[in-house]
């Protein structure tokens, strides 16, 4: 019986291999590699995340932990998302101009990329709520018959009938909703800043958030229509009761003293 000869290989075969081993390579570093654009939009959240660290650490590090862990001046603010950073900066209330009982608006002390850089340091400390998109608190796909409802609902108690706001206790407030930032409306309902609850989606889903935002925004604004007469600041129907009784009555009353009164001076002459 014969042996069989090894076989030889072509001279191009291991360059063939090689180039083949090159093509699989750069398919799946093609597929599975991060694109240019997702790259550069990591790239820039790291540059905002350092950039805020820098702003934080001069402006609110000195209340809320170097860390943002909390401390003797201020609560922790791992967790709280960049929402929550987005309202209290956005609207002026922090930093807090000195210690009180409630922060209150102000003029801000940022400016809005640089909110923006705050809140994406505070989202990288813990997960929490993210700023919204535009369309989810836009009035115009609200329902406002529906958003009225709701308000009165879950708000009045505290920011009365028509958003007016009224008195908490311990020198706290419910603020005026006249005019305020769509936007923050939303942020305030998702995050519950201070003395107010929370209504995550699973409690207030966002289209219903939508639909107060477009009450407001039809019958709270410096735009929306006035049917004229006195407001007698939107308390409702107990403050224009106790209204009606006291200066309705107190006037009834003295009128039938006047009347009384020219009566009996009438009857002596």
């Amino acid at each position: 019986m014969k042996k069989l000869s090894a076989r030889r290989r072509h001279p191009l075969a291991a360059l063939v291999v090689l180039i083949f081993a090159l093509a699989v390579t750069g398919g799946l570093y093609a597929v599975l590699a991060p694109s240019g654009e997702a790259k550069a939009e990591d790239s820039a959240q790291s540059l905002a995340i350092e950039e805020g660290k820098k702003l934080y650490d001069v402006g609110c590090s000195s209340c809320h932990g170097a860390g943002g862990q909390g401390g003797t001046g201020g609560p922790s603010l791992v967790g709280v998302g960049a929402a929550s950073v987005d309202f209290q900066v956005g609207t002026g209330r922090m930093p807090m101009a000195q210690p009180g009982p409630q922060a209150v608006v102000k003029p801000t002390v940022y400016d809005q990329a640089e909110i923006d850089q705050l809140a994406a340091y505070i989202a990288s400390l813990g997960p929490g709520p993210a700023v919204p998109e535009a369309e989810a608190y836009d009035p115009a796909g609200g329902d406002p018959a529906r958003g009225g409802e709701l308000f009165r609902t879950n708000c009045s108690q505290c920011h009365n009938y028509t958003g007016q706001g009224g008195a908490l206790t311990h020198g706290k407030f419910a603020p005026n909703l006249a005019d305020v930032n769509p936007r923050h409306i939303y942020e305030a309902m998702l995050t519950g800043p201070q003395n107010m609850p929370s209504f995550p989606d699973g409690v207030l889903p966002e289209d219903a958030k939508r639909d107060i935002i477009a009450w407001l925004d039809a019958t709270n604004t410096s735009e929306s229509p006035n049917p004229g007469g006195l407001s007698l600041g939107g308390y409702g129907p107990v403050g224009e009761g106790f209204f009606a009784w006291t200066i309705g009555i107190g006037l009834l009353i003295a009128v039938a003293v006047w009347i009384a009164a020219r009566s009996a001076k009438a009857k002596k002459s």
